[in-house]
């Protein structure tokens, strides 16, 4: 499978796009999009409401274009004959683009589908500016004191206050940078103050170029476009940050150097950037960036802080106005899900209902309180010296305002879900179409595996892994947990599959890197009673079987040890955590029970078999859903938590990656229960031939693939997901190749190996792959009520090893289906 760069397939586009506009829309390349189309993206709003001017954002890497690809700046977007708005941007404010943006309008739950196209006419789309971002600063006169006298305003780029700057010099207009959309404006003091402020406005035209050219004043009274409608004062204004010494917020005051950039000015979107270096935070100083922008047809201003170490109690706040009324979004949630703070009340210069808003993910605020000037939102965010929020005004004076608290609650509610619910995208490009032949060789397979494996290592993430290093993807140091076992052991199974030992050298060093010499594991307390801890002991086994080195038998000693004593329901299944008491997830049956039945093999002569058993005859009795043949997620023996039903304990939903680890489970465990023991071996092939005909009746039938909740694969939000689809191919295949399941779930396996390919692998233009539409993470409790809206809630990311190790396995085990 000799993967095909994106420089050659972008010559090759490239010759042939000057006639390629000149054809319909319909004239198809062998590749299966039309000529002249580098991608096809069919996008879903998730949500019962229409979202319009809904932000698509795409980076050149995904859409298979390296960054220096001449196409980019021909780059397009259109649905059918329609031009989308679309600008190229520079996220990061690293002085290059690397990304396309589109903005799309969806009814409430509608289904659309765009391509990126490479427009070789150069022909204009039709375009409204909607966005602005500027700094604007005199020239011409000059510096008395404090006060810059005489001169004119030009707009510039970058700047540096000089010294003697301070507020209310004269010299920047209107105080500091702005940037505004078509809804709203919004000023930021390049000053001891670090206020920001607020230009209500009463048109969608851009406004900012003509504020504050005469004085400070003007704009401070109505005006045929609006006025500066927030009294600041001491405060942090609308969505200011600072620090919270534990009495008060302390702003962005003592600093050596301002400098503001500009990054973006387009149509569509608008971005600044403000570094502070120097900032003076209790006993030290730190340097302080702060990326702003906009979208058009939004309020809210994106942020992006980053610090240059970590400090404790980051503040951000609202101006907390007499006769406003406070109010906050639901902090019982998942972490990642994002929630808000606002006010709202006749608090604005002129009198009228005014609304602000903070919004943040809820894992990152530790606490709300207020001071003298003060709404705050004390944040400990989760990346550490990173965090990104928004903040928001809504004037009722503004075309289509908000009017009433009630409305504006609303609103914000609407914002969150946006926010945390992403428009669901599936993405097909040339340079994907270019290096995938379906339907796959067993060779093909095997490549595939190799390929994520190999991507995965490019990327870092499976080095980062190890004890002492730094897991980007979870935002902390490593832990001995499930995710690095299950990575691990499909790179153990990758290099038995092909003889290179590469790939067992990173999982020997991974897994190696957490067991001391006298056989202790970092990062690990049996007293948790962590039942995901015991996984990747799985791969600690295998350490011993090659190396007969007596600290890893001592190290998996100590999970034994651990399952010995952990909590059980009354018929002897294991609690998920001590944590979670009394429930019984589909998750752990994987992460505990083939560790099980593989120590019991080697050092207990089958003892614990029985128990092996038990615990897939208890799940079964008590999570199996008689009508679908499929299984809930989790059981509440004592029909306690908020997620149970109270007559059955249930879950509410039968969530695809869970059944996932059960189907693994079943399979894995398989292989240390020997032959000469039919009666255990058999209530689990039972299990999995009762199973698999509920697997296949979950399939999607169009793409072959499954989706993230298994029987409601067209209600709105639901997605096709990669790590259950998976999951459920490497246990089919492997049952298939062991004897357990009839040749006659060949077909559709294999389906599901295709649609993997189709429907998850992303080719980029580094020659890399990524598995795409993996669920973050799913559990229950602790703000996750285990409703519809939840499972939709959860992050949707690529490559997480929920989904890497099964789909690595998944392709060594198509390979045997297929020889």
């Amino acid at each position: 499978m000799a993967f095909r760069s994106a420089a050659v397939l972008s010559f090759a586009l490239i010759a042939a796009l000057i006639a390629a506009l000149m054809s319909s829309c319909s004239s198809k390349t062998e590749a299966g999009l039309p000529v002249g189309v580098v991608a096809r993206v069919v996008i879903s709003n998730p949500s019962d409401f229409e979202r319009r001017d809904e932000p698509v954002f795409l980076d050149f890497e995904t859409l298979g274009l390296a960054s220096n690809d001449p196409i980019i700046a021909q780059l397009a977007v259109r649905a059918g004959h329609d031009r989308l708005p679309s600008q190229l941007i520079d996220i990061n404010g690293d002085g290059s683009d690397d990304q396309i943006l589109a903005l799309v309008d969806f009814k409430a739950a509608e289904t659309r589908q765009i391509e990126i196209f490479v427009n070789s006419a150069n022909t204009p789309a039709a375009s409204t500016k909607r966005t602005q971002a500027e700094i604007s600063i005199k020239q011409g006169g000059e510096w008395k004191g404090e006060q810059y006298i005489g001169g004119s305003f030009i707009n510039v780029d970058k700047l540096v206050p000089p010294p003697q700057y301070t507020d209310h010099s004269e010299f920047i207009r209107y105080e500091g940078p702005g940037i505004e959309s078509d809804k709203v404006g919004y000023r930021f003091y390049l000053d001891w103050r670090n206020g920001f402020d607020i230009f209500g406005k009463k048109t969608t035209d851009m406004v900012l170029q003509n504020v504050g050219l005469d004085d400070y004043e003007a704009y401070h009274h109505m005006a045929d476009w609006g006025m500066d409608i927030l009294k600041v004062g001491s405060a942090l204004g609308v969505g200011g940050y600072g620090f919270w010494n534990g009495k008060a917020v302390e702003r962005v005051s003592k600093v050596d150097s301002w400098e503001a950039t500009v990054i973006e000015n387009g149509d569509i979107y608008s971005s600044l950037k403000i570094a502070y270096t120097g900032w003076q935070v209790a006993d030290k100083k730190i340097n302080l960036t702060a990326i702003l922008s906009m979208v058009a047809g939004s309020r809210l201003v994106n942020v992006k802080l980053e610090t240059s170490e970590n400090i404790p109690n980051f503040a951000i706040g609202l101006v907390n106005h007499e006769g406003s009324s406070f109010s906050q979004g639901d902090s019982n949630i998942t972490g990642k899900a994002w929630t808000y703070a606002g006010s709202y009340g006749k608090q604005s210069l002129n009198d009228d209902n005014l609304g602000m808003a903070l919004l943040f993910k809820r894992e990152d605020r530790d606490a709300q309180t207020t001071d003298e000037h003060n709404y705050v939102s004390v944040m400990d965010p989760v990346a550490g010296n990173e965090l990104e929020y928004y903040f928001v005004a809504a004037w009722e004076l503004e075309p289509e305002g908000i009017t009433n608290e009630q409305d504006f609650i609303r609103y914000l509610e609407q914002e969150s879900e946006r926010l945390t619910i992403t428009p669901r995208q599936r993405l097909t490009t040339q340079l994907d179409l270019t290096n995938k032949k379906i339907p796959v060789t067993a060779k093909d397979a095997l490549e595939w595996s190799q390929k994520m494996a190999d991507s995965e290592s490019a990327r870092g993430f499976d080095q980062m892994l190890a004890y002492g290093g730094f897991d980007v993807r979870r935002q902390r140091q490593p832990d001995f947990i499930y995710t690095t076992g299950l990575l691990m052991q499909a790179y153990d199974d990758l290099s038995a599959a092909t003889g290179n030992q590469k790939y067992s050298q990173v999982a020997n060093e991974v897994i190696g890197s957490f067991i001391t010499d006298n056989g202790d594991i970092h990062t690990y307390n049996e007293e948790d009673y962590n039942i995901d801890w015991i996984n990747p002991g799985n791969m600690v086994l295998r350490l011993y079987e090659n190396t007969k080195d007596e600290k890893y038998k001592t190290a998996a000693s100590h999970l034994r040890h651990q399952l010995e004593n952990h909590p059980r329901v009354s018929e002897g299944a294991f609690w998920h955590k001590k944590r979670y008491p009394y429930q019984v997830w589909l998750d752990g049956v994987y992460m505990s029970i083939p560790f099980l039945a593989h120590y019991s093999a080697l050092f207990e002569n089958g003892a614990s078999f029985e128990e092996v058993v038990n615990e897939f005859v208890v799940v079964r009795k008590y999570l199996r859903d008689p009508e679908s043949g499929l299984y809930w997620h989790a059981w509440d023996e004592k029909k306690m938590q908020a997620w149970a039903d109270p007559e059955t304990g249930l879950s509410k939903h039968l969530w695809g990656r869970g059944l996932g680890w059960v189907a693994m489970a079943l399979v894995d465990t398989l292989d240390y229960i020997p032959t000469d023991k039919p009666e255990l071996r058999q209530p689990l092939l039972d299990m999995l031939t009762e199973l698999a005909p509920a697997i296949i009746a979950a399939q999607d039938p169009e793409s072959g693939v499954w989706y993230q909740i298994l029987d409601q694969p067209n209600r709105t939000g639901n997605y096709r997901e990669a790590s259950v689809s998976s999951m459920f191919v490497y246990a089919l295949a492997k049952a298939i190749n062991n004897g357990y399941l009839p040749d006659s779930y060949k077909e559709a396996t294999l389906k599901g190996y295709n649609g993997l390919i189709k429907e998850f692998i992303n080719v980029r233009s580094d020659g890399t792959i990524s598995l795409t539409n993996n669920c973050a993470v799913g559990g229950l409790g602790y703000g996750r009520d285990g409703s519809y809206q939840y499972y939709m809630s959860e992050p949707i990311v690529d490559n997480n090893p929920n989904g890497v190790g099964p789909f690595i396995m998944a392709g060594i085990q198509i390979n045997k289906l297929i020889r």
